[in-house]
């Protein structure tokens, strides 16, 4: 039987020295937030991955440390545009949104759209359509919107002004070490005592985005995929690189046709996105047989997983944390 998985990963960019506490409050909360969809007690029924990392990515939509949900980055208008995709490895159902404003939880908009089995993508007007038709609540305008977002909008314009281009001004705004604009995507991938794997991401996309613009986040493929044969993939970091790419299905070619553990195949294709063309990310995998893989080409990348009734989270390198799971407590 096997033993179910749990990771996570809160993003990956130029992260602050002070934003890492918050980082890891949020991917704490999220796991135990999760793992009782996973691993219910007992009496209580069977676990689902599908639960978990619709679980997960929920916290941390809610969590404003986070570039999804509340606290998501905003475009050039000032409007927060968000973006999600879910998807199940045994069936390959998928639900992938874009383009929505105003509702706090775009993944769970995108499960609901993999229930209704018609269509797997939809965007802008009719994803606002679906998520007010399926239980979403209009939010006022702005509710999704930080100070925080707010302040990192404000000096990335400033940095535009000066005659920067978009990359580097995101990257001096980082070094400011107050806030990080390039875009932390959050996701989950989890895989149940059935051997199912399901894989969730969501984001609010990059500060000083264009309206309109549609990063790797709901792009099956690039942010997203899972295949129980295969594995599952989230990924993070720089959207128009890990889309041109094709990140999440490179790690799982390498997977199914190399034979290469979650580990070594997230490796190889971070590394080899980077250099082959500049940008930056991450991913988290989880294999076929539940090994698990974590890799950035990033500053840093915060992640978490469970294992043994323990906690084991970080965001630098290969420094790990850890904690007891303590449910209920």
């Amino acid at each position: 039987m096997p033993r179910p998985v749990l990771l996570i990963h809160g993003g990956a960019g130029e992260i602050p020295q002070s934003r890492i506490a918050g980082k890891f409050k949020g991917i704490k909360e999220a796991l135990r937030c999760a793992w009782g969809s996973l691993v219910p007690a007992s009496g209580e029924g069977q676990g689902s991955a599908l639960d978990a990392v619709e679980a997960a990515v929920r916290s941390m939509e809610l969590d404003e440390n986070f570039n999804a949900g509340y606290g998501s980055c905003l475009n050039t208008d000032g409007q927060v545009e968000m973006e999600a995709s879910l998807m199940e490895g045994r069936d390959l159902r998928a639900g992938c949104v874009t383009l929505l404003r105003d509702v706090m939880h775009p993944i769970t908009v995108a499960r609901r759209l993999m229930e209704k089995q018609r269509h797997t993508f939809i965007g802008g007007e009719a994803a606002q359509e679906l998520a007010l038709a399926t239980g979403s609540e209009r939010l006022p305008a702005n509710a999704l919107v930080t100070e925080g977002a707010r302040y990192t909008l404000q000096q990335f314009k400033e940095q535009l002004a000066q005659g920067k281009d978009p990359f580097f001004a995101r990257t001096e705004l980082a070094a400011e070490q107050r806030t990080d604009p390039s875009g932390e995507t959050v996701g989950a991938v989890a895989m149940d005592l059935d051997g199912q794997i399901a894989v969730a991401t969501s984001t609010g996309g990059i500060t000083g985005k264009w309206p309109g613009r549609i990063g790797d986040t709901p792009i099956l493929g690039s942010g997203t995929y899972a295949d129980n044969a295969r594995g599952g993939v989230s990924s993070t970091g720089h959207g128009e690189t890990i889309m041109r790419y094709n990140l999440a299905q490179r790690i799982l070619a390498a997977i199914e046709h190399k034979g290469m553990s979650a580990q070594a195949a997230a490796d190889q294709e971070c590394r080899a996105m980077t250099k082959r063309l500049g940008g930056t990310g991450g991913a988290i995998v989880v294999g076929p047989a539940g090994d698990l893989g974590i890799s950035l080409t990033s500053q840093r990348m915060a992640w978490g997983y469970i294992q043994d009734e323990t906690i084991f989270y970080g965001i630098d390198g290969q420094v790990v944390h850890q904690e007891p799971l303590a449910l209920g407590t």
